[in-house]
């Protein structure tokens, strides 16, 4: 009857720790699955980053395809872009897959200066 007992409460510990790691599991996908190109729509601050560096993507892609965009441009302007995914990676990962305002503002602050090269160079 104890040896009964024990195993039963022994197997309850295990189902326990196992449904609280698989609930635990999920909510960090759930909550972290945010990142560059990734749409979340319970957060907007990333959700307007990534849609910002789509339409600057696509601005560059435009500019090579119709010619207005040299290789060595187009090299300058990719290479500023992926700063810009690096810094919103990192400010994503301090914050379990969110920005906060003040990294929003900076990292907005810093597409806004890629955008004026982005017009600059197709403009020249």
């Amino acid at each position: 009857m104890k040896n009964t007992l024990t195993t039963s409460l022994l197997a309850l510990a295990v189902g326990g720790l196992l449904l609280a790691g698989s609930a635990s599991a999920q909510t960090s996908t759930a909550t972290s699955g945010a990142g560059p190109g990734v749409a979340d729509p319970g957060h907007p601050r990333v959700n307007e980053v990534n849609n910002r560096e789509a339409r600057q993507q696509q601005r560059i892609a435009n500019g090579v395809s119709n010619g207005k965009l040299s290789a060595q441009q187009t090299a300058n302007l990719e290479k500023r872009e992926a700063s810009v995914q690096n810094r919103e990676q990192k400010d994503m990962a301090a914050h379990n897959g969110h920005l906060t305002k003040a990294e929003q503002r900076g990292i907005n602050r810093q597409q806004n200066r890629v955008s004026r090269s982005i017009y600059k160079d197709k403009h020249k």
